[in-house]
């Protein structure tokens, strides 16, 4: 079993994370790329500039949103869905790849997925300063649960269990690659200057939700049923909740999703162009939040919001989308 290690600078409620620093050595190996995987993707054609991050008064001061920064990004386009489960079994199918998780044996599971025998089983492997975070042995992108569990019907959910070497190893294959943080803000922020959310300053217009987040007193109760109406205890299927003003869904809630940066909290520059976060560094960045975001003690499904894991951890509420940059 892998402990995670909690981070001076961030909040461990997120994502738990792999202390093991080195991949297994088989996981080294070269995906083939494919000539016709094909995604759904947005183009900006032209150079674009918008304000990054933010300085609201309920933001994490220690994650490094602000300053406020003006970016130009070249042309480029991503993907309008995160990767799912079914996009990403046509990668496997194509290229026999193992994830990190399968490799390390096991994966980090929200202790609300668990059947009561498995809660008792892995009693031991809770999270000590995360409790409703258990490493699961045999957890992984086509068993979310562990042994038993599978992904049968959810092929229309987000892939998860996914660590950014296996995100890296899918764009590589598929002939993209993970957008910078960047690209990632300015695409959810979808056309709006310094809101909150992709979709405005209010979390729910009209009492209406508009993500996947949860509902109710985290993390030991849950007042949905499932529904886009009610929430999801889980990931909810891609493109459930409305799209942001380009066209992409589930940028807040759902799952995390993975950036091509290393992450760091200093911007010393206020105007940047096409920015790829430090050279070197020892996490990567995550945006979007997840199901599990609650503003009792985690409010990052905000568009500015970012979190940080190492590259070779994983666990049920982190996936990725891509970015195709022209040559």
């Amino acid at each position: 079993m892998h402990k995670p290690i909690t981070p001076q600078t961030q909040s461990p409620c997120c994502c738990p994370q792999n202390q093991q620093q080195h991949c297994p050595s088989s996981m080294e190996i070269q995906v083939q790329a494919h000539a016709v995987f094909q995604l759904d993707l947005v183009k900006f054609e032209n150079q674009q500039q918008f304000l990054m991050g933010s300085e609201d008064t309920d933001i994490n001061i220690l994650d490094g949103e602000g300053p406020v920064r003006q970016v130009t990004l070249s042309p480029f386009a991503i993907a309008s869905k995160p990767i799912s489960n079914a996009e990403f079994q046509q990668f496997i199918d194509a290229t026999a790849y193992v994830t990190q998780a399968e490799q390390f044996g096991g994966s980090y599971v929200f202790f609300k997925h668990l059947q009561t025998q498995q809660l008792q089983h892995y009693q031991a492997q809770h999270v000590a300063e995360t409790p409703w975070w258990v490493y699961v042995e045999h957890a992984a992108w086509h068993s979310p649960e562990g042994k038993g569990s599978t992904i049968q019907h959810r092929l229309d959910h987000p892939v998860v269990h996914i660590s950014w070497h296996d995100a890296q190893a899918f764009c590589q294959w598929a002939k993209l690659q993970l957008p910078t943080e960047a690209q990632w803000e300015f695409a959810a922020r979808g056309g709006l200057i310094q809101q909150k959310y992709a979709w405005g300053d209010t979390f729910q217009p009209n009492r209406q939700l508009m993500c996947n987040t949860w509902q109710g007193r985290f993390p030991d109760q849950h007042s949905g049923q499932n529904t886009p109406d009610t929430g999801y205890l889980g990931t909810s299927p891609i493109g459930t909740f409305p799209a942001n003003n380009y066209g992409l869904y589930d940028v807040a809630g759902n799952v995390w999703e993975w950036c091509a940066d290393y992450f760091s909290t200093r911007h010393l520059q206020l105007h940047l162009h096409d920015p790829k976060g430090p050279e070197t560094g020892k996490q990567h960045v995550l945006k979007g939040g997840s199901f599990l975001c609650h503003d009792s003690y985690c409010n990052r499904y905000r568009v500015a919001a970012r979190t940080a894991n190492t590259p070779n951890s994983s666990a049920s509420n982190i996936g990725f989308r891509c970015v195709s940059n022209p040559e």
